[in-house]
Formats: C-alpha cells, structure tokens, sequence
C-alpha cells in the first residue's frame, strides 16, 4: 500500500529539477537523438498461446530438453509506463509459473526486465537493454552453479500474430552463447483480461484488506536522522491491484506535494516457501526495480517489511510498516534506525481512505 514510504528520499530526488542541456555551437559536435523507444514491447500485450523448449543441465554440454505447453497473459499497468508478464504452462516436471515487469527508462533509452517464478516468490536480477532493427537484446550479470556468468533474452520473428523468446548464457563474457530456452509465441487475443485472484491460490491472503483504490494522505519528515522536526504533508490516490492469480499485488501511487508531483509503482510478491513477502519499488525516472527489495511477513495484521539503507551517508536500517483500521481504513509507516534497531525514528506516515471507483492515473 505504501510507496512514498521506501521511497521518501530516492522518488523526489529521482522527481528533481531539470538539468539545462549543453548547447553546442558546432553542429558536427552534436550529440544524436536516441530514439524513443518507450513503445518497443507494445506488440507482446495480450494474450498468447506458448511452446516452451527449455535445456535441463545448462552449460554441461547436455542436449537433453524438455518441452512445456501453456498461455502468456500480458497487460499494461502504471498508466502504461509498465508492462506485467504472467506465464503458466504445463510439462513433464509438472506445472510451471512465473512472472515479469517490465520498466523503460526514457534516460537510458533502455528497457529492464525482472523475473519472479512462483516456487520461489523472490526477485530475480533484472537484465536491461533495448531494441534495434526489430530486435530486442536484454543483458545481465548471473551465477550458475557458482560460475560468472552473463545472461542474454531476445526477441525476435517479431509480427503482429507471433514472435520468439530466446534465452541464452554465456561463460566467456559474451563471445560464445548456449541457448537454454525458447518460447514460441502465437496471439489468441489482443487485449489481456482483468486479473483476478483464484480461491485456490497458493499465495497469502494478508494484503486482501488492500486490494481497491485509497485517497492517500501522507507526512514526510524533511531529514530524517538529523533531529529536524519539519514535516510536508500531501494528498493523492493509491490504486492496489491483485495479480499473478492472487500471489502478488501491484500498487500504483500517486501523490502531489509542496514539492512537486510524486509518483511511484511498487510490486509485492509472496514466497510460499519462506511465508514472507518480497516489495521492491519503481519511480518514473529510474526504469527499473530496486537492487535490494524490502523483506517482511504478518503478525497480528499488521506486515513489517525491512531492508538497509544509506542515509546521510551511513548505512542505515528501514522498516515499512501497513495495517488495516477497519474495512475502509489503512495506515503505514516508514521508519529509520542507525543503532542497529534499538530504537527507530518515524520519518513517513500515510492514511488510506477508501474509494473504490476513483483511480490513480
């Protein structure tokens, strides 16, 4: 439910004022103007059928693969800034899931993609890149087995009906590749249905109370762990929506302030395994998930999500607390500690009225 929490420092920085262009006088020395190319993944929403040829022992020399069969659903959320893949396919090893966001980072010209699978319910490193001559290249940094390793998605054969997704590693730093996967795409429908949560889902039910769309109202601490008692408050919507059958939710926040307009997207996954949850963040300028997504489970109704930090410089410890108040009622807030968690300051609280029918655009 809470974005501006986790973000209260990095959204309006990352929101901050525009930087005047260098003028050049020689026009020879001009910098060329990248394409835009934030409409680059608009032909892979909808929905698709997909045959999936996945290699079992990657980077052994084995040949041996196994084939899945399935649907990819793909719709554009965050007011179309983003796009969220949810994959469910069957194969010999049984029932297969997983799920990717999609960010543009109209500074790179780059497009990230980071990937959860259902088992785990963990973000996955993202790969990042962009496309050309209809080709679309993301690259990452990995580990298989132990070994460094880069990771590299494509897609490619791209029409208006179908296209490929191939997924390769490289143990050379990228000047030989073994593709691992591949997934042949054919449309069955243009246009994605409106998600909703299965009754036999494996994920939790704690943020149920948080689905719906929430008048926001926020209070910031200036400078947090400095002693300043200076707080701004601010007005918006929140918008919080289940996906991937009810194992994850994604909220859409948006905010105006003294400072300007704040707007983030946030996606909280639960793993079955541990029982905990996993949120990480997304502001409009970064184009990408955090490095490091807060981690937390439920007591008592009430979810404390924590992760480290660096505030003024030292490294720092941060808690996001929600709770519901009633039916119509949520509440959140974001604390800091620089003792380790002995005691903790409160920096960033929001109240959530609901209403249901109005939408954060």
């Amino acid at each position: 439910m809470k974005l501006s929490s986790l973000l209260c420092a990095g959204a309006l920085a990352a929101a901050g004022a525009l930087v005047a262009p260098t003028v050049h006088s020689n026009p020879s020395t001009r910098p060329s103007v990248e394409r835009d190319g934030s409409h680059d993944f608009d032909f892979d929403v909808g929905v698709w059928k997909t045959h999936i040829v996945r290699r079992l022992h990657p980077l052994s020399g084995s040949t041996e693969w196994i084939e899945l069969n399935g649907t990819v659903t793909i719709r554009k959320v965050w007011g179309g800034r983003a796009q969220l893949e949810e994959i469910e396919t069957d194969g010999p090893l049984g029932h297969w899931q997983g799920m990717s966001l999609f960010l543009y980072n109209p500074s790179a010209h780059q497009w990230s993609q980071t990937f959860i699978g259902s088992k785990g319910g963990a973000f996955a490193g993202g790969t990042i890149g962009s496309f050309r001559n209809g080709r679309g290249e993301l690259f990452a940094p990995d580990t298989f087995d132990g070994r460094a390793i880069l990771v590299r998605g494509a897609w490619s054969d791209i029409t208006p009906k179908s296209h490929r997704y191939e997924e390769s590693y490289s143990a050379d730093g990228g000047k030989t590749w073994e593709v691992q996967f591949t997934a042949d795409k054919t449309r069955l429908a243009d246009a994605a249905p409106a998600p909703v949560v299965k009754a036999d889902h494996d994920g939790s039910h704690d943020f149920d109370f948080d689905f719906g769309s929430w008048k926001t109202h926020s209070s910031r601490l200036q400078h947090p762990l400095t002693g300043a008692k200076d707080w701004v408050e601010a007005d918006g919507l929140t918008q919080v929506t289940p996906v991937w059958s009810g194992k994850a939710s994604l909220v859409e926040f948006k905010i105006v302030s003294p400072e300007g307009p704040d707007e983030a997207l946030a996606l909280r996954v639960y793993n079955p395994t541990t029982k905990q949850w996993s949120i990480n963040f997304a502001t409009l300028k970064g184009g990408m998930l955090g490095d490091v997504p807060g981690i937390g489970e439920a007591h008592d109704g009430r979810i404390d999500f924590y992760d480290q930090r660096r505030v003024n410089g030292k490294a720092t410890l941060a808690r996001l607390s929600i709770w519901s108040t009633g039916a119509d009622v949520v509440q959140s807030e974001q604390a800091f500690s620089a003792d380790g968690g002995k005691t903790w300051e409160v920096n960033a609280t929001d109240r959530y009225t609901r209403a249901d029918g109005v939408a954060a655009k």
